[in-house]
């Protein structure tokens, strides 16, 4: 059972970062070299996940993250946006940054 000052605080820490999320998602992709920076910088899949072996077995295995960072969706947006940018308006070969 969540107690109430856990759902207070999350309702504090969400209404706190609702701001960057909103300038994260208004911003214009207008620029090759940021969309190819975006494209770059923003990993296409989660770079966390691990999986430690010793010899063919698996004795750990780290599960992929990145959901639980807050603006997780709107850098995978900016990211998809980035790639619209450059093969639709510049005409360019996404499968570089897949």
């Amino acid at each position: 059972m969540i107690s109430i000052t856990t759902l207070t605080s999350l309702i504090l820490v969400s209404t706190l970062l609702q701001p960057i999320r909103q300038w994260l998602d208004s911003i214009k992709i207008e620029d090759s070299h940021l969309a190819r920076l975006l494209c770059i910088i923003i990993p296409a899949s989660c770079p966390f996940e691990r999986e430690i072996k010793l010899r063919s077995r698996t004795i750990l295995y780290i599960p992929p993250l990145c959901k639980l960072n807050p603006f997780y969706e709107q850098l995978i947006e900016l990211r998809f946006k980035a790639l619209t940018y450059l093969a639709d308006e510049c005409g360019e070969d996404i499968t570089l940054y897949c």
